[in-house]
């Protein structure tokens, strides 16, 4: 499964970064894109959640890779303003051609350059399955989101109906991974650094626990399904949790 750069805040706070882990996210040659389907559909979410842009609203595409999601939204929310945030320089680069404004940033405890509240809305795509803390990284997504601000998250679907079927034969779920040098055990040719991975209950449950309210998930289809099998794969889109990608609105609850 092909994904955003990852920042370093699943990382545990204060702990020095695996060397290993590190140099992965910042090769050039580790996959950033994860679909033109999915991206538009996620954007599309976003612009129904902002509205018109009176006032603009301040939108961070955190784990902005290439600035691929943003890139595609832009023309869904003009007049809002978008900002790339990733700790990956490479990644930072090669956003700056889509993205006006881009700045380093962690997803440690106040590691984001934003004050409390500032942001109306977070784009977070496909960056949380590259996460060893994700609680950690939800609390300052939360902390730089305005009450009732908007979370778009989308993730690698663990239940995908492919795998439901890969894993009653014995074989490992696409977009989880054993290593981070070569493909064990299941079908698919890139090493993208999965970590997490979670189904729609899951995740549902982790985003309220995590102080969100939870508006609505959709599914999206992935573009490395055989082309024989893309039809089956748009279809379950219309059940989510069967969905090869899940994609989540939910808002930061007010008084959390």
């Amino acid at each position: 499964m092909t994904s955003t750069s990852t920042l370093s805040s699943g990382l545990p706070g204060g702990s020095p970064r695996p060397s290993g882990l590190r140099e992965f996210y910042e090769d050039p040659a580790v996959p950033v894109a994860s679909g033109d389907a999915r991206s538009l559909r996620q954007a599309r979410m976003l612009a129904a959640a902002l509205g018109p842009p009176a006032p603009p609203a301040t939108v961070l595409d955190i784990g902005c890779g290439d600035g691929t999601a943003a890139a595609t939204a832009a023309p869904l929310i003009s007049g809002h303003r978008v900002i790339g945030v990733d700790w990956s320089q490479d990644a930072l680069r090669r956003a700056s051609i889509r993205i006006n404004h881009v700045v380093r940033g962690e997803l440690t405890d106040g590691g984001l350059p934003f004050a409390d509240g500032s942001a109306d809305a977070v784009l977070f795509s496909e960056v949380i399955e590259h996460l060893v803390d994700p609680d950690s990284a939800l609390d300052e997504i939360r902390r730089v989101l305005a009450p009732g601000g908007h979370l778009m998250l989308s993730t690698p679907n663990l239940a995908a109906w492919y795998n439901r079927l890969l894993l009653l034969a014995g074989v490992q779920p696409v977009f989880s991974e054993v290593s981070l040098r070569a493909i064990h055990g299941r079908p698919g040719r890139e090493v993208v650094g999965h970590l997490r991975l979670y189904t729609a209950r899951a995740l549902r449950q982790f985003l309220t626990a995590s102080g969100f309210d939870v508006v609505r998930i959709a599914g999206a289809p992935f573009h490395g399904v055989p082309r024989p099998l893309r039809p089956v794969d748009r279809l379950a889109c219309a059940a989510p949790s069967a969905a090869s990608i899940l994609l989540v609105h939910a808002r930061r609850r007010a008084g959390d």
